[in-house]
């Protein structure tokens, strides 16, 4: 009696321990089952966020593609005709509302001098007519711009006092081409605003309005 009674103690416990560890696997399976379900919705949202990168990489590819059509266009179209482009030793570009005319100071005049050469007179003929024709009663203003070499034989206080002079000399054939001397004002940079070689810094510069 006493081993039948122990017996089914031994049961009850067996019976005991395998509830407990059935209640544990089936706990321990639905953690894993929310643990997966979570997973599953985490890997959902990247792939989500990954597609929507990826459409965002697209549509910006097509954007600068379409930039670059648009940039292409732009340096195949011919630039604005200002009137002044046949004319030798000058060249001429629009911006900021004006046209700047340039001529090197080589063309117009010899080192350290304010004189015009002659070649330069036709030049300058030409830029006035081009002044009283296509842009009549439009303000001007010449200014004038020199290399940063100091002043040593030509007489000249300074740069900035050649740069007017030569200005100045540019005025006074305008003037006498028929353009008249109440639209232009003059300035001198001296050297202040140099370009990339002394010979293209030499030089007196035409701005007319054109707007």
């Amino acid at each position: 009696m006493r081993v039948s009674w122990m017996t089914v103690l031994g049961m009850s416990a067996a019976g005991l321990l395998l509830a407990g560890c059935n209640a544990d696997l089936k706990d321990q399976n639905a953690l894993l089952t929310e643990e997966n379900e979570d997973l599953r919705l985490q890997l959902s949202d990247r792939n989500s966020a990954l597609a929507e990168a990826q459409q965002g990489i697209r549509d910006k590819s097509m954007q600068l593609a379409q930039l670059r059509r648009d940039m292409g266009d732009l340096e195949q179209a011919p630039a604005q005709a200002t009137g002044f482009e046949s004319i030798p030793y000058v060249s001429a570009a629009y911006g900021a509302g004006e046209v700047t005319v340039t001529v090197q100071s080589d063309v117009l005049f010899a080192p350290g001098k304010t004189t015009l050469k002659s070649a330069a007179k036709r030049s300058l003929d030409a830029v006035a007519s081009v002044l009283n024709r296509g842009y009549a009663g439009q303000p001007i203003r010449i200014l004038g711009h020199t290399d940063a070499d100091p002043i040593r034989k030509s007489g000249h206080k300074s740069n900035y006092h050649l740069g007017f002079a030569r200005a100045y000399a540019v005025r006074d054939y305008l003037t006498s081409k028929g353009v008249s001397g109440k639209r232009i004002s003059l300035a001198s940079f001296g050297p202040n605003q140099p370009r990339s070689t002394k010979a293209q810094s030499r030089r007196v510069e035409i701005a007319v309005v054109a707007d």
